[in-house]
């Protein structure tokens, strides 16, 4: 059938030449550039070429201009940014899905990577407020003590490269595989230069005009190359780094450029994945677990026509039940319609282009060599609304492999293509799973615990991300071929051995951790949050009655002494219902060899010591909302005395809000000035004094 809405190639306007934004300026190339044509029509949609672009002007430029501007900036002053340029993109979706369609992408399969993009970004972006201080610096872990005396310490903490982050994308995924890439080196203060896959440039240059045009991101932080990236590795350095998606040969090739082998070039890549799906021992046909596992598999193999790095390509099955899995798997298949991605009715596109389509069907004649066709046929499809010649369409193909079969664990078919194989028992399953030498993700669908641990503990170590799917989760889940922004994306040995999203482990993917060497107060000055050992500063006034403003790292509040005695203990058990024999029954106390004797409830004694610091009245200090890291250290007997310093150990303005958090180092100590309990207190303070 012939698409209606195709026109006649001597009456189109010629197809724009795409354009690069670099050192901040939009650059049209100087020759006519290589024609990208429509997915299911043929006709020319744009034209490429970065011919005469200056790859050295555009990573000074990010470096010189982009970086200092970024790293100027707090961690969640570049988070508002992020928020306010995705909220921007969310308001021109409609634009972005009319291009997307182009690419032979359908509504669903434009919502994965639109939606799923500027979702990215909303969630790294939420991520860095909640989890990053509101500073340029982050600290990991706990001080490290080097001395005796404790004056001399180490803590390792990150701070932002001056370099740039190149990102080489797919053509797959437009608008995701560029965002989902920008948002963590964005919030971690690296400019990013965006190089996309030539045959869907169209739809990234779209949504990057979209971002430039609303001045939401500093200058220099977000540059384009459209077209060529000749000679771009060549001008980066030892704080650059690269990210690649996109086939293991390029990965290869990448891998052994001088930058990277001499220069000190950081590069990550995501490759082939013959990702699979394992059907469990224990699932019988009419279990609910049967049924995910078909509309799993034949989602992984339809959405974007199976262009995803992370769909199921191996259908790994108890021999037992491969009949009635490819029996089911065929009459979903068989729903399937075919055509134009904006015809109603379509659940699938097109591929990419005529060339990926023959790429996929010789990967379909290799496969064939040790596993026969059982549906589909990858020459002849019917297509609604559409030419299906002039168009890359393909029928779904779904394979089975013989026994023994080698070429569906080597060969990866980028399209509507998976492979039935069957194994013998657990142990067989994880072998054959381990013979795609890594993969992105794998899914395991059962509702046996004992399956589920097995295979998990066999297939964890090939696999960047698993799914176990069953019926209690599947109502929420959201598939086996979706990367989420909270979890990390990749995977070893095929796969290419990078990681990408996982909250702000992809932001700290981007920064250098580095083990700083000093005293208390240079740690804490460096920091930026108060450490045990540094300097307290105690005030006339007290630090509740100060201002966001006012108060500073290292105010400190050193109460008064309080007598903990026996109707105290009695007077909490009976209140609280907490009578447990350490404070009840001296007798079994004194037996216990920790104790000795009657103690104090550990939480009477955080109680006593928030009487002891808190003052009263109404002032900055909004609220608690939190105690971290409570420890108990010597337990308190009736009779001995408490007391407590609480010191500003970490503030934090909350942006677009009156108030912020302060953190609280508490230390309690007992007469003989024994620390009994030590925690943080979070409080809302704030930002300025309410008027007298």
């Amino acid at each position: 059938m012939t698409n209606a809405s195709a026109t006649n190639s001597e009456t189109q306007s010629p197809a724009p030449l795409l354009e690069s934004f670099a050192c901040g300026s939009w650059f049209r190339a100087s020759d006519e550039g290589e024609a990208l044509l429509d997915a299911a029509t043929g006709e020319e949609v744009a034209r490429i070429s970065s011919t005469g672009l200056d790859l050295g002007a555009m990573t000074a430029h990010a470096r010189e201009v982009g970086g200092p501007a970024l790293r100027s900036m707090t961690f969640h002053e570049r988070a508002a940014a992020l928020k306010a340029m995705a909220k921007m993109l969310g308001e021109h979706k409609d634009e972005f899905y009319a291009l997307s369609a182009r690419s032979g992408a359908t509504q669903r399969d434009s919502m994965v990577d639109i939606d799923g993009g500027i979702g990215t970004v909303f969630s790294i972006a939420s991520k860095g407020t909640r989890e990053l201080p509101n500073d340029v610096v982050v600290l990991d872990g706990q001080v490290e003590r080097l001395g005796r005396e404790g004056t001399f310490l180490g803590q390792h903490l990150y701070t932002s490269r001056p370099g740039v982050a190149v990102q080489i994308n797919a053509f797959n995924f437009p608008v995701w595989g560029m965002l989902e890439k920008l948002a963590p080196a964005f919030i971690a203060g690296l400019p990013t230069i965006v190089k996309p896959a030539s045959q869907t440039a169209y739809v990234t240059e779209a949504v990057v005009r979209r971002i430039i045009d609303s001045g939401l991101l500093p200058d220099g932080t977000l540059q384009l190359l459209c077209g060529s990236p000749a000679g771009l590795l060549d001008e980066l350095g030892p704080q650059d780094s690269v990210a690649f998606t996109g086939s293991a040969s390029t990965g290869a090739h990448l891998r052994q450029h001088p930058s990277v082998l001499h220069g000190g070039v950081q590069l990550g890549v995501e490759a082939d994945s013959l990702n699979c799906s394992i059907l469990g021992t224990d699932v019988a046909a009419d279990d609910p677990e049967f049924e995910l596992f078909i509309k799993s598999v034949v989602t992984e193999m339809t959405v974007k026509a199976g262009q995803k790095c992370t769909a199921i390509r191996r259908v790994i099955v108890p021999e037992a039940m491969a009949e009635e899995v490819v029996a089911a798997i065929s009459a979903r298949l068989a729903k399937i319609t075919v055509g134009h991605p904006s015809s109603e009715g379509v659940r699938m596109g097109a591929l990419a282009s005529l060339a990926q389509r023959d790429e996929v069907r010789k990967a379909v004649q290799a496969l064939r060599a040790s596993a026969e066709i059982v549906f589909g046929n990858p020459d002849v499809v019917e297509v609604i609304d559409a030419d299906h010649e002039a168009g890359a369409f393909m029928s779904p193909v779904l394979l089975r492999a013989y026994p023994g079969a080698s070429e569906p664990h080597d060969i990866e078919p980028f399209g509507p293509v998976a492979t039935v194989i069957t194994y013998t028992d657990l142990d067989d399953a994880v072998r054959l799973a381990a013979r795609g030498q890594g993969s992105l993700v794998g899914s395991i669908v059962t509702h046996d615990a004992d399956v589920a641990r097995a295979l998990t503990r066999g297939l964890a170590p090939w696999h960047g991300r698993l799914l176990v799917l069953d019926r209690s989760c599947a109502a929420e889940s959201t598939g086996h071929g979706s990367p989420l922004p909270v979890l990390v994306h990749g995977g070893p040995g095929r796969a290419g051995g990078g990681e990408e999203l996982g909250g702000v482990r992809a932001v700290l993917h981007h920064m250098q951790r580095s083990a700083i060497q000093g005293s208390p107060d240079m740690l804490t000055a460096i920091g930026g949050q108060w450490i045990t050992g540094s300097s307290r500063t105690v005030t006339p006034e007290h630090p509740f009655r100060k201002s966001l403003a006012e108060l500073a790292v290292g105010d400190t509040i050193s109460s008064e002494s309080r007598l903990v005695t026996l109707d105290d203990i009695e007077h909490f058990a009976d209140f609280t219902g907490d009578t447990f024999y350490a404070h009840t029954d001296e007798a079994a106390a004194t037996r216990n060899p920790l104790f000795g004797g009657i103690v104090a409830h550990g939480y009477l004694v955080v109680s006593l010591a928030a009487g002891l610091f808190v003052d009263p009245d109404p002032g900055p200090v909004l609220a608690n909302f939190g105690v971290d890291r409570l420890r108990f250290l010597t337990p308190v007997k009736a009779g001995d005395s408490i007391k407590v310093e609480l010191t500003v150990k970490q503030i934090t303005p909350r942006s677009n809000a009156d108030y912020g958090e302060v953190r609280w180092d508490a230390t309690v100590t007992n007469s003989a000035d024994e620390p009994v309990a030590t925690y943080d207190v979070l409080t809302l303070v704030a930002k300025t004094r309410a008027p007298a």
